[in-house]
């Protein structure tokens, strides 16, 4: 096996989606905060929902359903988007639910609504992207000093191989693709506010048509994501993901902040 040198290019898209995936939520929290007042609770409520909801039983649910199904779903990406949008939609949005009703008991407001979206999908960006372009940055640093081949060179061949093919993206892959795990948060960011915003008017309103968009619109997002990426380049999925997140954002703002006060 020939180890490669990761480029300076792969490696700033690394630094580029870091600074995007985690200076993006603590920015738009800084600014919502400064400017509204919106109760820090809230971002802090969104952030352990996503992680209860999402890092927790959701993942229960996938080791249960794939035990039961063995390679079923796996098998069929139709099947795969269906199930894997569907668990994500239910827990996430089930969580957000809870989790805003327990702050109306304190007033919940639009403002908290947003800074709730925001460590929602804030903790979601720095424990998924994150935390994955430090290792990535560190390993092709460690790559590029022969650290790596010195660090395997004591495994087993077959060790060694494995190793080998779960690495060799970092130095084989075009520099965008490494840019759009930056991009791809800040379509995922505003789709968590969305949602987050729809669920707050169903709480304040009562009326269902609001929880049913926010969980409509986030099984939609995340099936088209899965069908999307089998077929398309990352950087026409990360397009059209902005695209949609675009339009929903415009449409929630516009029917929570500019067309309606509090209730």
């Amino acid at each position: 096996m020939e180890w490669g040198i990761v480029p300076a290019a792969n490696m700033a898209g690394m630094a580029v989606s870091l600074v995007i995936s985690v200076g993006l939520p603590v920015a738009l929290g800084i600014v919502l905060y400064k400017k509204t007042h919106a109760r820090i609770a809230a971002c802090l409520a969104g952030g352990i929902t996503f992680i209860i909801s999402a890092l927790i039983l959701e993942q229960i649910l996938h080791m249960v359903v794939m035990g039961l199904t063995g390679t079923l779903l796996q098998d069929s990406i139709v099947l795969y988007g269906l199930y894997g949008a569907c668990a994500a939609a239910l827990f996430e949005e089930t969580g957000r639910l809870a989790a805003m009703k327990f702050l109306k008991k304190k007033q919940l407001t639009k403002n908290d609504a947003l800074m709730y979206g925001i460590g929602h999908g804030g903790t979601e960006s720095v424990l998924i992207v994150g935390i994955a372009c430090v290792n990535n940055v560190i390993t092709s640093a460690l790559i590029n000093s022969g650290g790596i081949r010195l660090a395997v060179a004591q495994m087993d061949p077959a060790m060694k191989q494995t190793v080998y093919d779960q690495l060799q993206a970092l130095w084989q892959l075009p520099a965008y693709s490494f840019y759009m795990a930056g991009v791809e948060r800040i379509s995922a960011i505003a789709i968590q506010i969305c949602c987050s915003l729809l669920v707050y008017m169903f709480v304040r309103s009562g009326r269902a048509g609001y929880l049913a968009g926010a969980y409509g619109l986030h099984w939609l997002v995340d099936f088209l994501t899965v069908i999307a990426a089998a077929y398309l380049p990352v950087w026409a999925v990360e397009l059209g993901l902005m695209a949609i997140a675009a339009a929903a954002l415009y449409a929630t703002w516009r029917n929570v902040y500019e067309k309606r006060t509090e209730e």
